[in-house]
């Protein structure tokens, strides 16, 4: 894989790789095992780079696992280019393979799209979403993409909580690990600091449960579900964290993935409809 750029003004290759969030780690990976080059030319991160130069960054070559095992279970593409790809995972799937199911996951699953397509990238998921969580799983497919990708991605979601809960409002409650389990968590004082912002979209008045959207700003375990399980809205078909069986899943889907692209600069823009599981509840979108 190689990424080109169009350079604007003088610098040096080191200081315009910085700029665009390379890292020291990247840039010793990329000096032992990849490449460098201005205007065709092998150079160092000290050249001296100026306008209108082509600077072409050959990346380390990667290599997939023997271990894992392509899946052709068929999954739907919402964006897929020479850098990342994008896709809408469904309820009851792994994102990536487990213990418990160590095989026909997310990724595996993308894996066989990728060999069905002549395209041996190797996969980082830089989103990942629990097994019975449905919606936008973002794949990057070189381990520098997902460098610069990692926390620059703003995330929504869409859940269904029992009750009804105010227009919006902001959940700022520190997450932790449960002191009795290593899977659940809980809030705590001692946890680390986790911020959920939310708006009520619909009430159904005669169920007693709401349709929110929710917008991550930390990106904790379980987050959504822990916090509105302890404002009291827990969400409906959560055992883990309530008490409820209205559906066979928490009602909770990855809807919508914003950010710029890490090569391209243009702002990527995907959205994923409810699923019925979900909507049947709500007259939505």
């Amino acid at each position: 894989m190689q990424i080109i750029y169009n350079i604007k003004e003088a610098t040096t290759v080191k200081t315009f790789l910085q700029s665009q969030c390379y890292s020291k780690k990247s840039l010793s990976a990329i000096k032992q095992n990849g490449a460098l080059l201005v205007n065709n030319h092998p150079v160092t991160v000290r050249a001296h780079i100026s306008q209108d130069d082509i600077l072409t960054v050959r990346l380390p070559e990667e290599t997939r696992s023997l271990y894992l095992k392509t899946s052709h279970i068929p999954i739907e593409i919402l964006y897929d280019d020479s850098f990342l790809i994008i896709v809408n995972k469904p309820s009851y799937m792994n994102t990536i393979p487990s213990q418990l199911h160590p095989h026909d996951s997310l990724l595996e699953a993308v894996y066989g799209y990728l060999e069905r397509n002549d395209d041996n990238s190797m996969l980082h998921p830089v989103s990942r979403l629990d097994r019975n969580t449905s919606g936008i799983v973002v794949f990057a497919k070189h381990q520098l993409i997902h460098h610069l990708l990692t926390n620059e991605i703003e995330k929504h979601y869409l859940l269904i909580c029992h009750g009804e809960l105010k227009a919006k409002g902001n959940i700022c409650m520190p997450i932790e690990r449960s002191d009795t389990s290593i899977i659940t968590r809980q809030v705590s004082v001692y946890g680390q600091n986790s911020r959920t912002e939310y708006q009520l979209l619909q009430y159904n008045k005669p169920m007693d449960i709401s349709l929110v959207s929710a917008r991550l700003h930390t990106g904790r375990t379980h987050q959504i579900r822990v916090h509105f399980s302890a404002l009291g809205h827990s969400l409906i078909g959560d055992t883990l964290y309530g008490n409820d069986n209205k559906i066979d899943r928490h009602a909770l889907h990855a809807y919508e993935v914003r950010f710029n692209h890490p090569i391209y600069g243009n702002q990527i823009n995907i959205k994923s409809s409810l699923p019925k599981d979900l909507s049947q509840f709500f007259d939505v979108l």
